[in-house]
């Protein structure tokens, strides 16, 4: 089972201010939904620290964190690993992100003026180039950025809050799929881009559900290969 060795510039600087256990936390749990440190990982805190420069206690600390929050399980006599989602804790948290952001894709038709929808396309442009430049850890940022865009011109601060909660996770699965869409997706994001300028909140609603629907799709095909 492989230990906590990482890619060669895969390890988060730590940003100052704040809290040190704060920042182990925030990069540990970046390099988890990155798939930095995959799932199955063998999480062994001396490694960490010395990555991370750090000592081991706020490591620990971390660790001790991410198992309350579900992203590492501790197993006595054995350490720390990173989780390894089951077919249905991914089916149950997609199906609640098609849920939320097609209710943000409907209110952002309604509520989006143009500088708005101006930020989706930029997003949006520079995303299909990451696709066809191959880039696709950036392609997977970018395409956080966009939904998150899209939640943003909703207005709805609790659904936006919900939608934050799934977010990191959402990301965590998309990952792995993300080459597997590819220019699709950015094709789905214009068809939703389309349907927000026209205010068409029906239809925005109907495309971002397909276009949801399609990641989870993809996810399962992806687990069943």
């Amino acid at each position: 089972m492989p230990s906590a060795g990482l890619p060669q510039g895969a390890v988060p600087k730590l940003e100052r201010p704040g809290p040190l256990r704060e920042r182990v936390y925030e990069a540990l749990l970046e390099l988890i939904t990155t798939r930095a440190l995959r799932p199955g990982q063998h999480l062994i805190e001396s490694e960490l620290a010395g990555h991370l420069g750090v000592s081991r206690q706020p490591v620990r600390e971390a660790l001790q964190r991410l198992n309350t929050e579900g992203w590492v399980d501790l197993r006595p006599a054995q350490g720390a690993f990173v989780h390894e989602p089951t077919e249905e804790e991914a089916d149950q948290l997609l199906s609640v992100r098609t849920l939320l952001e097609a209710e943000a894709a409907g209110l952002a038709a309604a509520n989006a003026g143009s500088a708005g929808i101006a930020a989706l396309e930029e997003v949006c442009a520079r995303g299909e180039r990451a696709v066809a430049e191959g880039d696709v850890d950036l392609a997977v940022s970018l395409n956080a950025q966009f939904h998150a865009q899209v939640m943003e011109l909703a207005g709805n601060a609790v659904l936006g809050e919900l939608a934050a909660q799934v977010g990191r996770r959402v990301r965590w699965y998309h990952t792995p799929v993300a080459r597997q869409r590819g220019k699709q997706s950015w094709t789905e994001h214009r068809a939703l881009i389309a349907a927000i300028s026209d205010r068409d909140e029906r239809r925005a609603t109907e495309v971002m559900r397909a276009h949801t629907e399609h990641t989870r799709t993809a996810h399962h095909q992806r687990e069943a290969r």
